[in-house]
């Protein structure tokens, strides 16, 4: 059976509105905010990613550790965080975006790796909720976002733990990114332009995770008045640094490549 994202004709929708929407935010920005990105960034921005992503992965191989758990299926944490590095790589340079986790499902069981995402997107999607409401004309609605989700951390903590710190830390990377780029705006403006940035990254529709990253920045970052341009050349430095902080995944694909040749010629 083909799964939705090894499917041709969904993978090549998804790279197909990807490209489209990378098309509407240059023909908008122009190529500049893509030239400035990549020459803003500094080995200093790509160290502080690798750390701190070096974390999230931890975190989410932790939480997917637990879900699995939960299923009956043994994933131990090790192998875990080195499932997880060599998804990442894979959902950064392989259309679509998701055929890291098909890989990391094909080797290990599909449903603990479906949950363990759900699970982290809602979580995602509950803590932007709650930040966006804090900074709207209700803020007091945040404060019942913010009980369900300590409800939450009681009822399922780990998990729940798991998945808060790594959105931080993605949040952390994204702030590293603007600051490369040259924001100077508050963390307390760039907090929420951040989640829905990175929310919009989880669309799949994009080319190895761009295109609605970099047009939700331009868009988000306009309505804040910090300018379209701006946002594009955010996102991309944000883009640049996940890239990168990603390589040791292609390290570890590198490696069991070739111990499977060595293997083979024995």
């Amino acid at each position: 059976m083909t799964s939705p994202g090894t499917n041709p004709a969904t993978r090549w929708w998804r790279v197909g509105g990807g490209v489209l929407v990378l098309a509407v935010v240059v023909e908008r920005v122009g190529p500049g905010p893509f030239v400035d990105a990549v020459r803003a960034t500094s080995p200093a921005a790509l160290a502080a990613a690798l750390a701190i992503t070096a974390l999230t992965t931890l975190c989410s191989a932790w939480r997917w550790r637990v879900v699995a758990a939960r299923l009956g299926v043994d994933v131990p944490l090790r192998p875990a965080v080195g499932a997880y590095y060599r998804s990442q790589f894979l959902n950064a340079t392989l259309p679509g975006g998701v055929l890291g986790d098909v890989h990391r499902a094909v080797r290990h069981g599909p449903k603990p790796v479906a949950l363990e995402r759900v699970v982290g997107q809602a979580v995602q999607v509950v803590a932007t909720g709650g930040v966006l409401l804090l900074v709207s004309p209700w803020p007091a609605a945040a404060v019942a976002v913010g009980a369900g989700l300590t409800v939450a951390l009681v009822r399922w903590p780990q998990v729940v733990a798991a998945s808060v710190l790594a959105a931080a830390g993605h949040v952390v990377v994204f702030l590293v990114a603007a600051r490369t780029a040259g924001t100077d705006a508050s963390l307390a403006e760039l907090l929420p332009l951040a989640l829905v940035v990175l929310l919009a990254a989880a669309i799949p529709l994009n080319v190895a995770g761009w295109g609605p990253r970099e047009g939700a920045a331009a868009w988000a970052f306009a309505g804040a008045g910090l300018g379209a341009a701006q946002g594009a050349t955010v996102a991309v430095v944000y883009g640049v640094l996940a890239l990168v902080a990603t390589l040791p995944g292609a390290a570890l694909l590198a490696t069991g490549l070739l111990t499977k040749g060595v293997l083979a010629r024995a």
